[in-house]
C-alpha cells in the first residue's frame, strides 16, 4: 500500500500534536477553570491503606480520598467528574509544576522548601513521624534505637526520610520508591523498621492486624496540606474553605472514623486551617 505525501507544514503541526499528547502539559494547571470545565485531575498515593488505596476493582478509597472529593465537589466537580493520578512522594513537585495534575492530597507535609515551588492550602491533618516494627521486635523503642546498625526504610523524596537523615544520621537508611515496597521488606526481614507518618503506619498495621506494630511516640509534626500550583491564590482560598467546611459539618470527623477508625490508633482533631 502507497503512502500520501504529507504537506511539510502540516506534518510538523501532527508531530507538534503527537509530542503534546505524549508529554502532556509542561504548563501548571488552572484549577478553577478546570473545574468549571467540569473534571479536576486529582493526584494522591495509591498504595496507602486508609487514606489512599487504589483498589482491585479500581475504586479510591480511604481519609484522603474521602479529602479530594470533598474539595472537588465543593468547587463544582461530582467524584465522576474526576481522575485519579498516582503521585509518589518523589514526583508531586513535578507533577503539580508540569500540569499533570489540579492538585494533590496524598499525605503531604508543608514544608518550606516545598512552598518556593508550589502552593498548599490547609492543613486538613496534623501527624507525626513514627516507626513501624515487626509485631515480635521489641528492640526498637523509639528513633534513638535505631542508630545501633538497625536497618531503616523509607521512601525517596519523602520529608521522613530527610528528616532521619538530618537528624540520624547514623542509621543505616535505605530508600525505596513506594512505602507497600518498604512494608513487603520489613515482612521479609531486610529491613528492622519502616518510617513514615503515625497514621500511614496505622494503615498498614491494620491491614496486617498482628504482624506489625507502632513502635515509641511520634517525634515529629507533620501538617498535611493539599498541593496546588504556585500563586494559585483564588483556588487556595477556596480548596481552604472546603476543608473549613468540611470540620465545621461534622464531615470531616464522619471520614476519618469511616476510613481509620478501624485502626486502633487514636484519631486527633481537626487541625486549625491556615488562612494566609
Amino acid at each position: 500500500m502507497r503512502l500520501r505525501k504529507t504537506i511539510p507544514g502540516v506534518a510538523a503541526l501532527l508531530a507538534a500534536v503527537l509530542t503534546l499528547s505524549a508529554c502532556g502539559s509542561s504548563e501548571p494547571r488552572d484549577v478553577l477553570a478546570d473545574a468549571a470545565g467540569g473534571h479536576l485531575t486529582i493526584g494522591t498515593k495509591f498504595d496507602q491503606p486508609g487514606l489512599a488505596l487504589r483498589e482491585p476493582d479500581k475504586t479510591m478509597t480511604g481519609f484522603d480520598i474521602e479529602v479530594a472529593k470533598y474539595i472537588a465537589n465543593y468547587l463544582g466537580v461530582p467524584e465522576s467528574g474526576i481522575t485519579w493520578r498516582e503521585a509518589p512522594s518523589s514526583q508531586r513537585e513535578t507533577l503539580i509544576k508540569n500540569g499533570e495534575v489540579d492538585y494533590v492530597v496524598g499525605t503531604y507535609s508543608i514544608t518550606d522548601n516545598r512552598k518556593k515551588v508550589i502552593d498548599f492550602a490547609g492543613p486538613y491533618y496534623v501527624a507525626g513521624q513514627s516507626l513501624l516494627v515487626r509485631a515480635d521486635d521489641d528492640s526498637i523503642t523509639g528513633a534513638e534505637s535505631l542508630e545501633g546498625g538497625k536497618k531503616l526504610c523509607s521512601v525517596a523524596g519523602s520529608t521522613p526520610a530527610q528528616k532521619i537523615k538530618k537528624s540520624y544520621p547514623g542509621v543505616q537508611l535505605q530508600q525505596f520508591d513506594s512505602y507497600s515496597s518498604c512494608v513487603e521488606a520489613l515482612h521479609r526481614g531486610k529491613v528492622d523498621a519502616l518510617t513514615t507518618d503515625d497514621i500511614i503506619l496505622a494503615g498498614y498495621a491494620a491491614q496486617y492486624p498482628g504482624e506489625f506494630k507502632l513502635a515509641g511516640k511520634p517525634f515529629t509534626t507533620e501538617l498535611y496540606g493539599v498541593g496546588l500550583p504556585k500563586g494559585e491564590t483564588e483556588a487556595r482560598m477556596k480548596i481552604n474553605d472546603a476543608i473549613t467546611q468540611m470540620i465545621d459539618s461534622g464531615a470531616w470527623q464522619a471520614a476519618l472514623e469511616k476510613t481509620m477508625g478501624q485502626s486502633g490508633y487514636p484519631l486527633p482533631p481537626p487541625p486549625t486551617v491556615d488562612r494566609y
